[in-house]
């Protein structure tokens, strides 16, 4: 590890002493990367993605919604649902010593089809679990076999090469085994394929590829064969949002995927990811990502410019 923290080091964009962010990103995920320099309590963090967290080096304690506060250590992991509001103190954190974290996002549709990949030759066992499927975040701490695939994958976004997106695709589809065979799996499976079949899934579809339409909740309703108000309470119980705030979601990942690839004007990058008020789509933008398209164009390892 410390051969990757030396390349990392060299690519680290420093601009607060507080979570500083580096931002390296392939086809199907995203590696955020958290410098903290000073000792500071109650820090905010959020994704609007799932997330596994890994510790680098020095100490956090970690306050998540029902769970109890635990301290968080090199060499154990976090894997938490999209939008899992953190809470963070950094007790030791300075200038010498600062303490890293990275945090590993997943396409959710590279979740699902490993999962349905696993799960057609592996029987994936609950039986015998003693937690619930409202598990929130799951804290894996000593799990050798995942904690080596995190080392491998924070080793291959620091390379430069022609196979680099081929191999983070492999070692994704590595990971997402491996934590299945953990109890990191409920969460996977519970938020990927418990609602195929049903009504909400196929809204999701729709909503994912006719991104670039003018949707509105009536129309998605009307989609549902359902009353809008209906619609409206099942979509927001099944999925925690609102339609509108999920469809800019996706929309908002959609133009990420646009900023990385291209070096395009973001009002066009905005119109082409489904916004037809640029103003709009920098807000958005801002609210899922705490941070401005420019912002996040100039964090991208190796973005255009």
């Amino acid at each position: 590890m410390n051969t990757n923290l030396s390349n990392y080091n060299r690519n680290l964009k420093l601009n607060t002493s507080i979570e500083n962010r580096t931002i390296y990103s392939a086809d199907y995920a995203e590696l955020n990367v958290f410098e903290t320099q000073k000792v500071a309590e109650k820090v905010n963090l959020q994704f609007g993605f799932p997330i596994i967290a890994s510790m680098l080096t020095g100490k956090k304690v970690m306050h998540l919604e029902g769970m109890k506060s635990f301290e968080f250590f090199p060499g154990e992991s976090v894997v938490l649902p999209s939008e899992k509001k953190m809470v963070i103190d950094f007790p030791i954190a300075n200038a010498k010593n600062p303490t890293r974290c990275l945090a590993l996002g997943i396409d959710p549709d590279k979740i699902k089809e490993t999962v349905q990949i696993f799960s057609e030759n592996t029987r994936i066992d609950f039986e015998n679990d003693n937690h619930s499927f409202d598990a929130s975040a799951i804290h894996l701490a000593n799990n050798h076999q995942v904690q080596f695939v995190l080392d491998r994958i924070f080793s291959t976004f620091l390379e430069d090469g022609t196979a680099k997106d081929a191999l983070l695709d492999l070692m994704v589809k590595e990971l997402i085994i491996r934590l299945l065979q953990t109890k990191a799996k409920v969460m996977l499976v519970d938020n990927e394929t418990l609602f195929d079949n049903n009504r909400m899934a196929f809204i999701v579809k729709y909503m994912r590829e006719h991104l670039t339409e003018n949707i509105n909740v009536d129309k998605l309703a009307d989609k549902a064969c359902m009353s809008t108000s209906n619609f409206y309470r099942n979509f927001k119980n099944t999925l925690g949002e609102t339609p509108i705030d999920y469809l800019n979601g996706e929309r908002i990942k959609f133009a990420k995927k646009l900023i990385q690839k291209t070096a395009w004007k973001f009002s066009d990058i905005a119109y082409k990811s489904g916004f037809n008020n640029t103003s709009y789509f920098n807000r958005q933008f801002k609210r899922f990502e705490k941070i401005t398209p420019n912002q996040y164009r100039k964090l991208v390892k190796g973005n255009l410019t």
